[in-house]
């Protein structure tokens, strides 16, 4: 059955908006059709691929839809909704545009420039280039320009693994352990969870595998004081407190409310009661200043560029600035600084972002060991090898989607050294 040929028109127009890079991409889209609240479930599905096809692809699609007939914007939409749906899909197509599509996509892309190839934006394939190298880079351009899989978490809290699998199988949903994250599911399709009963009792929960390892790496423990710094809304949180068993006390800080509203029903679904919301002002707030010293276990997943999220937000690789950088690696310094103070001796503190770049990374790690004489880093093969996962590492975590089919992590764990009466009282003030 096709689709209406009026599709390829709201398909141009909400993608006109969203290359303005003025808002997120699935902000302008669930905009949009609630705008359009006529257009139905197979319609929004095709416009939103759609858009994401062409923002994965930009680069390829923009050098082929200047040449041709018709308006630049029409062929973007036709290559986009071609790529989402396929050509005998659409409607409303002339035998001149089937033709033109037809050609474009028979091109072989391993026949282009290098850096038009990546569908990266010039300053962060050279930098990505820099850092790893051009065939590294080409590879993981590749890996981040396929769309990501659906990873849930299962709440030990209400189930198991094997039991959510055969569950998922009867509604019928294909789903097969994650091959690192002991808790994890991946799922191919992209079935409507929120009408689960699973879903909606709490056994599962949307989390990225890449996502699951870092809260392992925590290693939170029962009856444990435990703080995740940057919870916004609240996937790490959710995942440490079924870890803790819903013992001990899980705060759950964060700068912005209406991220963390937005953990209250999650929360609900879990059947977690140790987690304490708490809106802080920045990392120096006075609520985090009572706390100074007494936390076992800190996680800092913080504020970044999300390059290493591009499978599912590929509008942040031309939404991003290299300018902002340098800004971002401030704020993460300072925050990382201000959440270290909670940490009491012997605990452990992990530094995580969800980025690829070694300025926002390595870079932050190595400057925080050096300017911290008082916390050591445990190096990830040993911190992995504790939680029994798989994995290969070095010093750090390194996640990459075309290596480890995640979105791309890094992640340092830092232990504090026993703390002597009198930094206790420094760390207090």
């Amino acid at each position: 059955m096709r689709l209406p040929p009026a599709i390829l028109a709201n398909a141009e127009e909400v993608l006109r908006e969203i290359l303005r890079f003025a808002a997120p991409a699935d902000t302008t889209l669930s905009r949009y059709f609630k705008d359009h609240p006529r257009l139905g479930g197979r319609e929004r599905g095709a416009i939103a691929e759609c858009v994401y096809n062409v923002l994965r692809n930009k680069n390829f699609y923009t050098d082929f839809s200047e040449q041709g007939g018709g308006a630049t914007m029409r062929r973007l939409t036709l290559l986009g909704m071609t790529d989402a749906v396929g050509l005998e899909s659409l409607g409303g197509v002339s035998e001149d545009e089937v033709a033109w599509v037809t050609r474009i996509m028979e091109i072989d892309r391993k026949l282009m420039h290098k850096s038009s190839r990546s569908n990266m934006p010039k300053w962060l394939f050279d930098k990505l280039v820099e850092q790893m190298g051009e065939e590294e880079t080409l590879a993981l351009a590749d890996g981040m320009n396929k769309p990501a899989p659906l990873d849930l978490r299962v709440n030990t809290l209400k189930d198991n693994r094997d039991d959510v699998i055969a569950k998922l199988a009867e509604a019928p949903i294909k789903a097969e352990p994650t091959p690192f994250a002991p808790l994890g599911l991946r799922i191919q399709t992209k079935p409507q969870l929120q009408n689960l009963p699973l879903f909606k009792d709490g056994h599962i929960e949307v989390q990225d595998e890449g996502s699951q390892i870092l809260s392992a790496l925590v290693a939170a423990k029962r009856g444990e004081m435990v703080v995740d710094f940057c919870a916004g809304a609240g996937g790490k949180t959710l995942s440490l407190g079924a870890t803790m068993r819903n013992t001990g006390r899980l705060y759950a800080f964060d700068v912005s409310e209406k991220r963390l509203t937005k953990l209250k029903p999650r929360l609900a679904r879990s059947g977690l009661s140790n987690v304490h919301p708490v809106v802080i002002a920045h990392e120096r707030d006075a609520k985090i200043k009572r706390l100074a010293g007494k936390i076992d276990r800190v996680l800092v997943d913080a504020p970044c560029s999300g390059l290493g999220t591009l499978r599912r937000n590929p509008d942040v690789k031309w939404r991003q600035q290299p300018s902002a950088i340098g800004e971002l690696q401030i704020k993460q310094a300072a925050i990382l600084d201000g959440a270290a103070r909670l940490v009491k001796g012997g605990g452990r503190l992990v530094y995580a972002t969800c980025s690829v770049l070694e300025d926002e990374n390595d870079f932050i790690a190595k400057q925080f060991l050096e300017t911290h004489p008082d916390f050591e880093l445990i190096p990830m093969h040993q911190a992995l090898a504790e939680q029994k996962i798989e994995l290969e590492m070095g010093d750090y975590l390194k996640l990459l989607p075309h290596k480890h089919q995640t979105d791309g992590f890094f992640a340092a764990v830092f232990e504090r050294k026993p703390m002597p009466k009198k930094a206790k009282e420094e760390d207090a003030e």
